[in-house]
């Protein structure tokens, strides 16, 4: 496969427009509240009764933060009080038994992700018992061949909390490290040393787990490519099995702790596209392979190989090897993927406790795909994950002409085809060096729920 990426600034500059990252599609954004308990109960039960059920990757999130980074954009609840947390816990273990009635206990947990907030915010007491009370209900690997992974916080690591981590059965790690300058640190009230960065890192690798991820953000308040140079060559330097560097996207009307950034410490749209180029050139240098929407990894890690294989997945958590598992969302604002169709939970505290404790599930709204939704799920994940496109393949497995199917959208692609991001004829579609940084662009052009918006917002217009 060839990992070329072409920087131009010009075609970046004409396709700068926000759309969605397609960690699922339809995107969240097409949930409805028509989507019940009992809509998800059934389609747990379906996917039993299957010729051969998927094995189960679950996600649990952990919202609770210690302290708020003003950039945040994820649901969490910050509190210095750690006690807030057991009530909380408790509904989850009431979830974890509901939950697991629904699934044949001989389905294997091949995945399992704690996210968050802030997962290490817990006590190791409660850590423990949150997994034996998984363990209980699923059928959780011994062997250390899933993929469970944990977001950790390295200001909340304490001595023991990694060996525990490690013991409890977790074999990757995500740290989050966003910028090591310390007038940006200020500036996003993260203040995180890179001893005590480094010092995780390092500890992580002796104990054994067996892929690290450091999370970067550019476009933060008093960023330069200087200052953003010098935390990437500190990163380089240790060297983790992957890195996602997220572009911030400033939208302090929908996210309440962004209103305490100033606009105008943020870098030029300039400056951030600078520093945008910088790092994927210094990354490109020190042999990390782009995977695809922010994430970078060694060539002999796990994500690069799935890429090279053919068998990278994308989800809520981001890239993945486990493309053949029905996601089970535990927590407050959890998404799931059971069968054809995604669900949310609750988005409060009140209204979680309030289900649980009246012995229903906690879900909120959710879609059931139609054969559009997963066709086009279909073309979205193959681009995003791969650059490539088999129409062929495609049109066997979905019954379809592509050129007729997707006649809307041809138009659009010869564009992208004539701007260089894309090649394509009868056989197939070839993402090119150029649109690599523009793949959510070439997505978006497959969203049907994306033109049916600009189809309206046309027809109020004329």
């Amino acid at each position: 496969m060839n990992h070329q990426i072409i920087f131009d600034a010009e075609l970046l500059r004409r396709y700068d427009k926000s759309g969605p990252r397609y960690t699922s599609y339809p995107t969240a954004v097409q949930f409805h509240a028509g989507f019940t308990e009992s809509d998800y109960r059934a389609w747990a039960q379906r996917t039993n009764e299957t010729s051969t059920p998927r094995p189960l990757s679950l996600y649990f999130h952990l919202p609770f933060c210690d302290t708020v980074c003003f950039y945040c954009a994820c649901n969490k609840v910050v509190t210095k009080d750690r006690k807030r947390a057991a009530p909380y816990l408790g509904r989850l273990h009431r979830e974890i038994a509901l939950q697991a009635e629904l699934f044949d206990r001989a389905r294997t947990v091949e995945q399992l992700h704690w996210g968050g907030g802030t997962p290490t915010f817990i006590s190791h007491e409660e850590m423990r018992e949150l997994m034996d009370v998984t363990r209980e209900h699923f059928r959780l690997r011994d062997d250390d061949k899933g993929e469970y992974g944990i977001e950790v916080d390295p200001r909340e690591i304490r001595p023991e909390t990694l060996a525990l981590l490690r013991q409890l059965g977790f074999n990757r790690l995500s740290m989050g490290v966003q910028d090591f300058e310390p007038a940006v640190q200020k500036a996003v009230n993260r203040i995180q040393s890179e001893a005590e960065t480094f010092a995780v890192l390092t500890q992580a690798r002796s104990l054994g787990f067996r892929s690290i991820n450091m999370d970067l953000i550019y476009g933060l308040p008093h960023q330069t490519v200087a200052g953003f140079g010098r935390t990437l060559e500190k990163i380089i330097n240790a060297g983790p099995d992957r890195l996602s560097v997220f572009n911030y996207a400033h939208l302090p009307e929908m996210f309440k702790p962004q209103r305490r950034i100033r606009a105008e410490d943020l870098p030029s749209p300039q400056e951030k596209l600078n520093i945008l180029q910088h790092t994927i050139e210094r990354l490109t240098q020190a042999g990390y392979v782009y995977i695809g929407m922010d994430h970078f990894a060694r060539p002999n890690d796990e994500l690069a190989e799935a890429q090279r294989n053919g068998t990278l997945y994308r989800n809520f958590q981001g890239y993945s090897t486990h493309a053949e598992c029905d996601l089970v969302g535990m927590g407050i604002t959890a998404i799931g993927m059971v069968g054809d169709c995604y669900s949310q939970n609750q988005k409060t505290l009140e209204d979680y406790y309030a289900a649980l404790d009246a012995g229903r599930l906690p879900v909120m709204r959710g879609i059931t795909l139609e054969a559009d939704d997963k066709l086009r799920r279909a073309v979205i994940t193959q681009l995003i994950c791969h650059f490539t496109l088999d129409l062929n393949s495609l049109e066997h497995t979905h019954g379809i002409r592509f050129a007729d199917y997707f006649a809307a959208e041809l138009p659009e692609l010869r564009v992208m085809q004539q701007d260089g991001l894309i090649e394509m004829d009868a056989e197939s579609i070839r993402v090119q060096p150029a649109g690599k940084l523009l793949i959510r662009n070439i997505c978006m052009v497959f969203d049907r729920y994306l033109r049916e918006k600009q189809e309206q917002r046309y027809s109020k217009v004329i």
